[in-house]
């Protein structure tokens, strides 16, 4: 489970003038459910994933990962993560089992351990055909694969994705979900950004919207949209966050 409390987040920008980016978000994304956020431009939504991540700290409020806080044991908060993030980087002269094992030693995995973990969500993910290929020349839908094998291999309970479809073809896509799912039903918690309504509303057991740095409306698609007396729930999102831009990202 990831719950975070009145984070408080901000920036120097132009002429030194503070800018923020978190004001008092808070949130719990369950064990069990695939929670997603969703907000405008300049949201806070990164800033919050990054927070998480441990590549910002937080001014003020506090993030814990199954217990763990992230500000007071950074890399023990890690450990339960697996991170996908938005771009999928390979180094392109490795097998995908080189890539995968690189990972896995970097989260401590040794020896026979290691090896049953590697082969584990090789096999999990379909991945016998690929794993002793070179990574060059790897569709998009391959590369999301070794990514998402990077992310998982030290079985984390929690799962953080940064608009993972962008860039996949539907195929591709549709096997993303199909994992995403599969994980939900073994009790995994998955928080994911993304822009895409339809997305959203399909994998989402709940959803998180943020604006201004903060909690503007959170719920189950449905009932986001009821609350807002839309039929939709991009018009239900612009109405929520009080902008007719309409755009998430």
């Amino acid at each position: 489970m990831i719950k975070v409390t009145n984070l408080h987040k901000s920036f120097l920008g132009a002429k030194k003038q503070p800018v923020i980016a978190l004001n008092g978000l808070s949130f719990t994304a369950k064990d069990g459910e695939i929670t997603g956020i969703l907000g405008p431009n300049g949201a806070g939504k990164t800033t919050c994933l990054r927070t998480l991540y441990g590549l910002l700290k937080a001014d003020s409020g506090s993030a814990i990962i199954d217990g763990i806080s992230v500000s007071a044991s950074p890399i023990e908060a890690r450990a339960k993560l697996g991170i996908f993030p938005d771009k999928f980087g390979l180094y392109e002269r490795l097998t995908a089992y080189e890539q995968i094992d690189y990972f896995a030693s970097i989260h401590g995995l040794t020896g026979q351990a290691k090896h049953t973990a590697i082969e584990a969500i090789i096999k999990d993910l379909d991945m016998e055909v690929l794993a002793y290929r070179k990574t060059q020349g790897f569709s998009q839908g391959q590369r999301m694969k070794v990514t998402l094998a990077q992310a998982l291999v030290h079985q984390p309970q929690n799962f953080v994705l940064d608009e993972p479809t962008r860039g996949l073809d539907v195929m591709s896509t549709r096997v993303l979900r199909d994992h995403l799912a599969r994980f939900k039903d073994k009790g995994h918690c998955i928080l994911f950004s993304s822009h895409v309504m339809q997305e959203v509303a399909a994998l989402c057991d709940r959803v998180i919207i943020v604006a201004n740095g903060k909690l503007a409306a959170e719920g189950t698609p449905t009932e986001l949209c009821e609350l807002a007396g839309e039929k939709l729930l991009e018009d239900a999102f612009v109405k929520l966050i009080g902008s007719d831009e309409g755009v998430a990202a």
